[in-house]
């Protein structure tokens, strides 16, 4: 059996490849431990600086949760549905969301359910022409499970979201755009390159910035603007000491580029 995922290491940039084409790359649980394994070397690789996550094939960058699998799940009941499908699927969304490290999708097909879920998850998005999104969770009697609900209103809006899950209606990459679930639209044969080229114009600055920017963003979206603030403040603080931020500051004084360290 090939391997659920395909994960590389170029020039700082991690390419991690949802591995199931012939299934859509439809996330099995098999898929999802994989994929949080990956994750777990990338954290403490100071070699990486930038993770970009694909689909593998030209059809799909997944069509969401393995129907199949989670369906065997479900008849034994709820407590093991939670357990094994609902858990699992949360604890991937959030370790993307929370990941110090930026995490770039690259959608290249159909985005779908979890798909989708995976993609309001990481902090930025790149779609191709021919990607589709849709939240089809409805059509099984069922919400979506991997945070969709409570992600994709925050991104669009309450109302632009609830159309989008109660309908479970595709819709195309330029609407994805429109509602903040991308930040482009590009041609497919440009869609690795436009998210290797955003990753480079993130990792030129400093690595300890970048995590300190991503938490305060992830955290401070879910609380009061005081609280928010005080999580602003105290990453500031942390980077005070640092080599990276006194490197900043003397080579804009000295008009030069910086000379960040790793991780």
């Amino acid at each position: 059996m090939s391997d659920p995922i395909l994960f590389e290491i170029n020039d700082n940039i991690a390419l991690i490849t949802l591995n199931r084409p012939g299934k859509l790359n439809a996330l099995n649980y098999a898929l999802i431990e994989h994929l949080m394994a990956a994750l777990d070397t990338i954290e403490t690789d100071d070699g990486v600086r930038a993770v970009i996550l694909t689909g593998a094939g030209e059809r799909a960058f997944s069509a969401g949760a393995d129907i199949h699998e989670f369906s065997g799940s479900v008849r034994q009941g709820r407590d093991t549905a939670i357990r094994d499908f609902v858990r699992r699927g949360q604890a991937m969304t959030a370790r993307l969301e929370a990941f110090r490290k930026p995490v770039i999708a690259a959608v290249n097909g159909l985005t779908f359910g979890g798909g989708c879920e995976i993609t309001e998850a990481v902090h930025l998005a790149i779609a191709s022409e021919r990607a589709r999104f849709a939240k089809p969770e409805i059509a099984l009697g069922m919400p979506p499970t991997f945070g969709g609900t409570q992600r994709l209103p925050r991104l669009a809006g309450r109302k632009r979201a609830l159309e989008l899950l109660l309908t479970g209606d595709p819709f195309p990459p330029q609407q994805a755009l429109a509602i903040g679930l991308v930040n482009m639209v590009v041609p497919h044969d440009e869609l690795l390159p436009a998210a290797r080229q955003l990753a480079n114009r993130i990792i030129r600055h400093s690595p300890r910035a970048v995590g300190s920017i991503i938490t305060a963003v992830t955290r401070g979206l879910n609380m009061a603007i005081a609280e928010g603030l005080q999580v602003e403040s105290e990453q500031f603080a942390a980077l005070v000491p640092s080599h990276d931020l006194g490197e900043g500051i003397n080579a804009w004084l000295e008009r030069r580029p910086p000379l960040y360290r790793g991780g």
